[in-house]
Parts: structure tokens; C-alpha cells; sequence
């Protein structure tokens, strides 16, 4: 070892290290040993010092505290980026995405002859903000604590019915058609650091206040929206002030954030710094760290960066009873359960994310996209199992069915002049008769490369070479390039499609490999069976497989009709569908979510996914966490809907069966007492309960 001074940047600063000149040689073993203890480095992060607001480098957020100046209040995305009809055909506004300001008339006849619509006639939606709201219901102690420990609020109409609902088809339709919410927050609070977030836990705990946390607003499984059936004040704890980055480990790649840091904005810090996160997700650029972590994310780029859990290193989790974290930075601990994953998909049911750590790398120094058409499905799936097989998958590679590919030519912009049009006529005239796919078989796969240039040589070769063995041929970069940015696209269509009596929504699995052509298979017919029944004449159900691992694949579905001359609501019959969609999801081995989670939407399958004792599991860990039940999101294992009849039958049925039932009412959570429950259905001959009726619909109402 020479005499030269060791650096590390750690938050910004150099720590100068030196060997002592004069130190007498020494053996080699005895060099190393004082090599390795001399180099005492600092902490990556000191806890106490992230609490310093003047440590902490704020973010110029994409979306502003007022987030009507900026996006949607009753759509998806920027209000400067729609879908618009102009002179007879459909447009896209603004600048942001590709197709901005592009007339497209190939889109335009698509959906006319998909979903057989007039667009001529339309529902006309108001896009002025409401005037009048509900009154909101606020205990004055509350405000007065609020005001004494400066945590700023509001009780404005706007404010609170922004933060009332995410992404979900409901909430949409509500929005635009009913033009009302059936529940909103009384109040919204912004915390702006960790410390102002267990105050207000700690207030609401002790005012009996309900948090529902609040970070990006995109979810689509209504973790946001507010139980109707909740009587205490409803508080909106909004993460969009924690938006600041608490130190930057450029040695160890690292990054301390706080929780309400939107995707985009992160990744612009980070690469202005030479480093990404790589978690793409399809709502990254309006979804945050904190939500990420409280829905087990997924990005588009996995395959090199992983999914959330794979990037988290540390999390801070403020409950009614303190704060959750496990201590240390280390690459790998073996001290007992992951208490990480306590957190990870607790969708702000057992407390509010605060501070995250996740891993970076790099900036990739070569990108490059592809494509890959198949001649039908099944070749597709196969090509991307033996990806996987081999594990040379790229950053990202997807498969699209043909209704997706024909979806995805179709927003394509007007060519102008004859050589575009000849190019397509070249293709096409390429891949019908000389390769003779049937151009209503066939399927494309759009790729990402990063890395390497070397590496991104030597991936593309053998996946194109694997694709070949497949029967796949290359498809050109302009085609991956455009697939894979078209993802951030196709989320504004809902808005449009609800003008014109078309409802739209997606749905997502993961599945073993062996079983993914059946369930897509079967999901398919499951949901044109159905159509049938409802009279549904004009509707679209198609798939991808969007993220690949060695076991098994995410799918995902994409599910849209005309309601027109149905009866009934049909967001109603939406649901009614996707449900008898996502059973045949389970019964062909699926998972009831790869990354959207679980929320209110899919609680009904809960239990059956992870059993009645894991469900005991999950609620004792909630009894102990939230022992007031303040974080009554109504998520994973919802509220009882008749809580007093609920205990006053549950005990007395208990009684008889000489079982406890200490439980208080505020958490008579479907499956609380399941495994009580398994012992009173065993012991159910035994009972002499007087009540038995009453007993048995309670019991029928937690099994359902």
C-alpha cells in the first residue's frame, strides 16, 4: 500500500484518509489488516442529521402544491395533454409526448371501427371546477394543534377533492359523467418532513382522526379513495412537500429521499448527477417514492434495476405506536423476518412511509431500442420464456397480442408525401408474402437495451438470434422506440373514450410460465362470454406480457366496451366483468396483483391469496401497529359494515363456544378473528347459542 490519501464522497464531502508515513514495513497480512482498519469511513447517513431541513436539497416538483395547475382534476396526466376531436378526426395536444400536436386519422378510424362510435355525438363534460362541497367535519382541537405545531392545511373544496380519488375507472366516471365523489377528505395537511408526520400521527391518534396517505394520486386499485361508511374526520396527509433529496452516496450508490418525491423528479436530480434509480413504472412521472414502496412497484426497466423491493435498502414508517425501521445500510442482513416488508405493499394501512433509502447505479453510457413480429403469440411467449431461460433479458422487453399491435399502428401520425407510404406497403407486402404471417395473427415485441455497447451488442445478437429460432424477425428500432414511449400514451385515452359512452380500464397479473397461454386464453373468453350475456356488442379485450422472470411472466390486460344500449351502470357492469375476469385469473394459477396491489378493488380476494391464518397474521400486526385504527384506509381486509352487530354476535357466539373475543369495535377487521373463526366452524355443532341465526349470517359475512 502506498502513501496517498483515500476519498469518498459521502454527502457531498471528502474524507481524507492517510497512511502514516512513518510506519516500519509489515507483513502482508498485517498491511491489509491496516488498510481495512484505517479507513473508518463515516456513516453514509447520520439519522439525526436527516432531520436538518437545511440539509435537506429540495426538488422543483413536476406537480405544484396546487395540483389543479398542473394536472387533471378529473382525468389522467397534464391538463395541457388530451385527446381532442378536431374537424371530424382525433388529435393530441401539447408537447410532452411524441404524438403532440399530431393529427391521427388512423387512430380515428380504429376506434370507430372497434367501438362503432358516433363522433359526432358526444357526452360534452364540464371541465370547470365544482363550486359546492360537502362541509367538512373537523374537531377545533385539532385545527388549534395543527396551527400550534405550524403544520400547514386546508379545508378548501378544491384541495380535498383532488385528493378524494385516484385513477380507477370509478373514480373517473364519477368525476366526468356523475360529476360527484361520494366521500371526500375534511381536511388536507402537508407534512414537510419526517418529524412533522409523527406530530400528526400522534394528533390524529389522539383526536381519533383518519390519515389516508396521499402521494402521486395514481393508483389504480382505490387505496386513495375514502370509505364511505366512515364517520370520524377524514385526513388527507398530503407527501407532496417531503420532496427532498437527504443525501447522495455516490461511492456506496445510494440515495436518501423523502417520500414524496415524484419519479421524474427524482430521475432528473439523479442523472444531472451521472446516476438513475432505473424504476420506470407507467406512472412515473406522476407517482412517488413513498407510493412505490407502499404498493410493491414495478418498473418497465426491472430486468436491470429490479422492482421495488430489489432497490430498497432502508424505510421509515410512522405508525400510531412509533416508527418502523430497520437500522443499517448493509447490502444484506440475516437478523430474522424483513421488517422492509412489513412496509413494502402495506398500502398505508398500518402507518405513513416517510423516509426512503434506495440503490442507484450508473447512467447507462449506451441505450438502444428494438423490435421483434411473430408470427402469432404463442412464438412470442416462447421466445421471451427462453429470454428469461437464459437470463439475457434486456431492460425491457414486452410482447404485445395483435390487438395491441394493431392498437399501436393505429396511433401512428398521418404520413405525409409517398415514400412513408410506400415503406408500409414494402413491409407489409414483406411480411405477408414472403414470410406469410397473417397480418391478423401477428405479434410484436418492443425492446430496450442498456449498458454497455459491447453488452448491448452481445444482448441484441443472442436475442435476435433466440427470436429467429422462434420465428421472429427484427422489426427496427423507430418501432421499439415508439411502442415503448407510447406506454406513457395510452393512459389519456380513458378521458376521451368516457365522450363517446366507452368505458376503459387495465387490469395485471403474474403467472408461471407453463400456465400463460391458458389464462390469457381463457381470460379472453371469459370476458367475450360475458359481454355476450350484458348485450355488449363493441368491446375490446387484449393483453402483453410486460415483465418476464424465471418462473413466470406479468400479464397485462387491457378492457374496453361500448356502453351504449346496455342496462344498468357501466361501471357496474365493468366490474361485474372484471371480476368473473379475475377469478379465471386465479383459477388458471395467476396472482390477483404483480404490481397495482390490492386496495379496496380486489380486498375480496385477500384472504384467499394468503390465507385465513396469514390474514391473522397481517391483522394482529395492524391491532399492534394502529391500535386506534386511525389509518382506516379500508385496503387489503376492509371495515366490518355492521360493526356493533358484528360484536355483540361475535361474542355472544364466542361465549357459548368458550372462545375470547376481546376485540374492540373500532377494529373489527374482516379477518381479525379468523382463526376464532376456524375454531367456532369446527366447534359449529357444539354451539347452543340462542342467537344462532344471527350468528350464522355473522359468520357468513366474514367467509364472504
Amino acid at each position: 500500500m502506498t502513501n496517498e490519501n483515500i476519498k469518498k464522497n459521502v454527502d457531498g464531502k471528502d474524507l481524507n484518509i492517510s497512511n502514516n508515513d512513518n510506519r516500519k514495513q509489515r507483513a502482508p497480512e498485517d498491511a491489509l489488516h491496516n488498510v481495512f482498519s484505517s479507513i473508518a469511513f463515516k456513516p453514509p447517513i447520520n439519522l439525526k442529521r436527516t432531520h436538518d431541513s437545511q440539509q435537506i436539497t429540495k426538488l422543483n416538483s413536476v406537480i405544484s402544491k396546487k395540483r389543479t395547475d398542473v394536472i387533471k382534476w378529473n382525468g389522467w396526466g397534464y391538463n395541457d395533454s388530451k385527446f381532442i376531436i378536431k374537424d371530424g378526426v382525433i388529435h393530441f395536444t401539447g408537447n410532452r409526448y411524441p404524438i403532440g400536436q399530431l393529427e391521427l386519422p388512423y387512430f380515428t378510424e380504429w376506434v370507430k371501427d372497434v367501438f362503432h362510435v358516433d363522433l359526432d355525438s358526444r357526452n360534452r363534460t364540464d371541465e370547470s371546477l365544482p363550486t359546492v362541497f360537502p362541509e367538512s367535519n373537523v374537531p377545533e382541537e385539532f385545527l388549534n394543534q395543527l396551527g400550534k405545531h405550524k403544520l400547514p392545511y386546508s379545508v378548501d373544496g378544491v384541495a380535498r377533492l383532488v385528493r378524494s380519488h385516484g385513477q380507477t375507472l370509478s373514480d373517473i366516471y364519477s368525476l366526468r359523467i356523475k360529476k360527484a365523489v361520494s366521500r371526500m377528505p375534511d381536511i388536507v395537511v402537508w407534512p414537510e418532513n419526517h418529524e412533522s408526520v409523527v406530530t400528526l400521527v400522534d394528533l390524529a391518534n389522539k383526536y381519533q382522526i383518519v390519515i389516508i396517505p396521499f402521494g402521486g394520486g395514481t393508483s389504480v386499485s382505490g387505496a386513495v379513495t375514502c370509505p364511505e361508511n366512515e364517520q370520524r374526520c377524514i385526513c388527507s396527509l398530503d407527501t407532496s412537500q417531503m420532496n427532498g433529496i437527504l443525501w447522495l452516496d455516490k461511492n456506496d450508490l445510494l440515495v436518501g429521499c423523502q417520500c414524496g418525491i415524484v419519479g421524474q423528479d427524482l430521475e432528473l436530480y439523479l442523472q444531472k448527477e451521472g446516476f438513475t434509480t432505473g424504476h420506470e413504472p407507467d406512472s412515473y412521472e406522476f407517482s412517488t417514492i413513498g407510493g412505490w414502496v407502499a404498493t410493491r412497484a414495478s418498473g418497465m426497466k426491472k430486468n436491470i434495476y429490479g422492482n421495488i423491493e430489489d432497490l430498497l435498502v432502508s424505510v421509515k414508517m410512522v405508525t400510531p405506536q412509533g416508527v418502523l425501521q430497520k437500522q443499517g445500510l448493509n447490502p444484506r442482513q440475516s437478523t430474522g423476518p424483513d421488517f422492509n416488508h412489513i412496509i413494502l405493499g402495506s398500502e398505508g394501512c398500518l402507518g405513513v412511509v416517510t423516509e426512503v433509502v434506495l440503490k442507484i447505479r450508473p447512467l447507462p453510457a449506451f441505450r438502444k431500442y428494438g423490435s421483434i413480429v411473430f408470427p402469432y403469440f404463442e412464438a412470442g411467449v416462447a421466445c421471451m420464456r427462453e429470454v428469461a431461460r437464459r437470463r439475457c433479458q434486456p431492460a425491457s422487453i414486452r410482447l404485445m397480442d395483435n390487438e395491441q399491435f394493431k392498437f399501436g399502428q393505429a396511433l401512428r401520425p398521418k404520413s405525409n408525401g409517398c415514400i412513408p407510404y410506400l415503406t408500409e406497403a414494402i413491409k407489409k407486402t414483406y411480411l405477408t408474402k414472403i414470410r406469410g404471417f397473417n397480418l391478423n395473427y401477428i405479434c410484436v415485441a418492443t425492446i430496450l437495451f442498456e449498458g454497455e455497447k459491447k453488452t448491448v451488442e452481445s444482448q441484441e445478437e443472442t436475442i435476435y438470434s433466440i427470436a429467429k429460432e422462434c420465428g421472429g424477425i427484427p422489426a427496427g428500432e423507430k418501432n421499439g422506440e415508439r411502442g415503448y414511449m407510447l406506454t406513457f400514451v395510452i393512459a389519456y385515452i380513458r378521458d376521451l373514450g368516457l365522450e363517446f359512452n366507452v368505458v376503459a380500464e387495465s387490469f395485471e397479473t403474474s403467472v408461471p410460465w407453463k400456465n400463460t397461454l391458458t389464462l390469457c386464453r381463457n381470460v379472453k373468453y371469459i370476458v367475450g362470454k360475458k359481454c355476450k350475456e350484458y348485450g355488449i356488442s363493441y368491446y375490446l379485450i387484449s393483453h402483453r406480457v410486460t415483465q418476464t422472470y424465471d418462473c413466470g411472466c406479468c400479464v397485462y390486460f387491457y378492457f374496453a366496451f361500448n356502453w351504449t344500449g346496455i342496462s344498468g351502470d357501466p361501471v357496474e357492469v365493468y366490474e361485474h366483468i372484471e371480476a368473473a375476469a379475475r377469478n379465471e385469473v386465479l383459477a388458471c394459477g395467476g396472482s390477483l396483483s404483480h404490481h397495482h396491489g390490492v386496495g379496496k378493488l380486489r380486498s375480496p380476494w385477500y384472504i384467499s391469496q394468503v390465507s385465513p391464518l396469514g390474514a391473522h397474521l397481517y391483522t394482529n400486526a395492524k391491532l399492534l401497529l394502529d391500535p386506534n385504527n386511525i389509518f382506516a384506509t379500508g385496503n387489503l381486509l376492509p371495515l366490518a359494515r355492521n360493526e356493533s352487530k358484528w360484536k355483540k354476535s361475535w361474542s355472544l357466539c364466542l361465549d357459548n363456544l368458550n372462545l375470547s373475543a376481546d376485540l374492540p369495535a373500532e377494529h373489527m377487521l374482516y379477518g381479525t378473528a379468523i382463526l376464532p373463526l376456524v375454531l367456532v366452524i369446527s366447534a359449529w355443532p357444539h354451539c347452543s347459542c340462542k342467537a344462532e341465526p344471527t350468528c350464522l349470517s355473522v359468520l357468513m359475512d366474514l367467509l364472504l
